[in-house]
């Protein structure tokens, strides 16, 4: 979510003191309340352009994650700010480009370790990488006009190098296929499998297929999307993803969900979400205290199901959530507004931690050979900074 407060800087003494330390979570004033899940369901769809993916497929060629990271042309960098969290290990900031774009905004995490777990060394294609996606506004408060990923690599064996892929929506027909601007918020982003979720506020997730990137000429006008006259542009893009299908959600005795931020959860084999709501006063956002649902995949898949049911529903006392994550049977629940991570299990109860401003989507990085992680990151402009902190710093 777009902040308007920029983030306060602490003293690097004070950080490091922190870090060390820890501050001691409070225990929060109420807990979150189990709903019934069976009134939240999801529709899937994985063969909605198929056709057209085909088509589009054979006159502009695919390219493997391996090579589009072989031609990333972005460089990220250390660090320089001083988050003032305890548990922090490592991370980076993108490029200053980026991290002073005022028209683009990062909003969900997701990394290789969601996609294949710890087999490999959490590489996919070759490859161990963090996914951001990003909206993006026509100026700098204009309206919002498309979405993006940006693919950065994570691995000492490669450069500190990260692509930018534009998301689209096939459009045209088998004969004459084009496509066009994906206008998603992306608040949040799960890649599982060959399958990359991006949600989408007011509908449920989009769903695509990494091994379906397409090559697109980086020529024309930077307002050019789709086939003109026989040449595919994408707003000066190399690179496209294509949707592939959509997933509907559907609420039957209560409000339809907004979906702010989806994580993985690879224990349960689940996406979970959360809403982006306030208590009161907000034009923009529903008024009324946020859910959290877990939708689970189908059986031995990386996919749902035609029809899926929620396993599990929750109302949370907490407002202005922009991240959620969950893993074996722990949850943590980012506030944006509050600059708090709340964690929560019914055996420990809630518990509030100190946060970053401009927080957002959360990540659960599981490792076999050091402490599990939690990756986020923050849409501040000028603070464009990808961070991971020890898990267990943030529980009971």
């Amino acid at each position: 979510m777009k902040l308007r407060s920029r983030l306060l800087v602490g003293g690097v003494a004070v950080a490091a003191l922190g870090a060390v330390l820890g501050a001691p979570p409070a225990f929060a004033a109420a807990a979150p309340v189990a709903l019934a899940a069976s009134q939240f369901t999801l529709a899937a769809n994985y063969h909605q352009y198929d056709a057209l993916n085909t088509a589009l497929v054979a006159k502009l060629g695919t390219a493997a994650v391996h090579t589009v990271m072989d031609n990333a042309n972005h460089d990220r960098t250390g660090i320089t700010d001083s988050l003032g969290i305890a548990g922090y290990q490592t991370g980076f900031r993108f490029d200053d480009g980026d991290n002073s774009d005022c028209a683009n905004y990062p909003q969900g995490i997701t990394t290789s370790r969601d996609a294949v777990g710890t087999a490999g060394g959490g590489n996919y294609d070759g490859h161990q990488l963090v996914l951001v996606s990003w909206y993006t506004k026509d100026g700098c408060d204009g309206a919002q006009s498309r979405s993006r990923i940006t693919l950065v690599d994570w691995d000492a064996t490669y450069p500190n190098t990260y692509r930018k892929i534009l998301l689209v929506e096939p459009t045209g027909t088998e004969a004459a296929p084009s496509f066009k601007d994906v206008k998603v918020h992306a608040g949040g982003v799960v890649w599982y499998g060959d399958y990359l979720y991006v949600a989408d506020t007011a509908r449920g997730m989009r769903v695509f297929d990494m091994r379906k990137i397409l090559k697109t000429n980086t020529g024309g006008t930077a307002d050019q999307i789709g086939a003109v006259g026989g040449t595919w542009y994408a707003h000066n893009y190399a690179y496209v993803l294509p949707q592939i299908g959509t997933l509907t959600a559907a609420t039957t005795s209560s409000a339809a969900l907004a979906w702010s931020t989806i994580s993985l959860d690879r224990v349960s084999k689940s996406i979970v979400m959360t809403e982006y709501t306030c208590s009161s006063g907000c034009a923009d956002y529903p008024n009324r205290a946020p859910r959290a649902v877990r939708f689970p995949f189908a059986p031995g898949a990386t996919t749902f199901a035609a029809a899926t049911t929620a396993s599990q529903a929750l109302q949370l006392p907490w407002y202005k959530l922009n991240g959620v994550a969950s893993h074996n049977g722990r949850w943590w629940f980012n506030s944006s507004g509050s600059k708090q991570l709340y964690y929560w299990t019914p055996a420990d109860g809630p518990h509030t931690h100190a946060w970053v401003g401009g927080g957002e989507s959360i990540s659960y990085w599981e490792d076999d050979a050091n402490p599990d992680l939690l990756w986020s990151l923050q849409e501040t402009v000028g603070h464009r900074n990808v961070f991971a902190v020890t898990q267990s710093t943030y529980g009971a």
